[in-house]
């Protein structure tokens, strides 16, 4: 599947309706979803015919992608039910059958249960702000707990520095694939533009 083709697909998936801002819900945009999906599967070989999670899914753009890709499953993790009701549908409409999904919360998933046992993990973490500070990290430690390859995950590039220690605290390889500018829509009341651009990395996290 070539990378527009992918981004037209990702673009019928619906988002949220009602975002919630305690849970930092901002879609991820077609466009960047298609290039992180894309080239984890070009570059990376981690999607076609692999177990992946992904995380803090909301409605499951990044799942639908990596199915389109050929997952073997791909796994989406999410607190929401609202959110996970848009997932479905979404999963539905495009007769997809190598997806599922867990309601629960990522930050208090029992460790021992999720073991290494995904071969990669993507996802677009909440970036820690508001009332989340530090969810950003609780979620890459959940990560490559649970992968046995590699975690593909977008970060503030404000934070390159402070992920950077944690890597190597955590003796795990990364790598910073593309720098990208996330267009973060006007979702709710307190925005006073229509969009801003904040500086994203989309980085690789090799487990070794």
């Amino acid at each position: 599947m070539k990378l527009k083709e992918l981004e037209s697909c990702l673009q019928q998936v619906d988002v949220f309706e009602e975002p919630k801002l305690l849970l930092e819900q901002y879609p991820t945009s077609p466009h960047i979803a298609a290039c992180m999906l894309y080239t984890i599967h070009n570059t990376f070989d981690d999607i076609e015919n692999k177990l992946i999670a992904d995380l803090g899914c909301g409605c499951g753009v990044l799942s639908i992608g990596a199915a389109m890709l050929d997952a073997g499953l791909c796994v989406g993790f999410d607190i929401d039910e609202d959110a996970l009701a848009t997932f479905k549908m979404n999963a539905e409409e495009f007769e997809l059958k190598n997806i599922d999904m867990v309601q629960c919360d990522v930050c208090q998933l029992e460790l021992a249960a999720y073991d290494k046992k995904f071969d990669t993990v993507i996802m677009n973490p909440p970036f820690g702000t508001k009332h989340n500070t530090g969810m950003d990290m609780q979620f890459l430690r959940m990560a490559l707990n649970m992968a046995r390859t590699s975690v593909y995950s977008l970060h503030k590039t404000s934070t390159r520095e402070h992920i950077q220690k944690k890597a190597v605290d955590w003796k795990v390889k990364m790598e910073v694939v593309a720098e990208l500018r996330y267009d973060l829509p006007a979702s709710y009341k307190f925005h006073k533009k229509k969009s801003v651009d904040i500086e994203v990395d989309f980085i690789r996290f090799s487990i070794t």
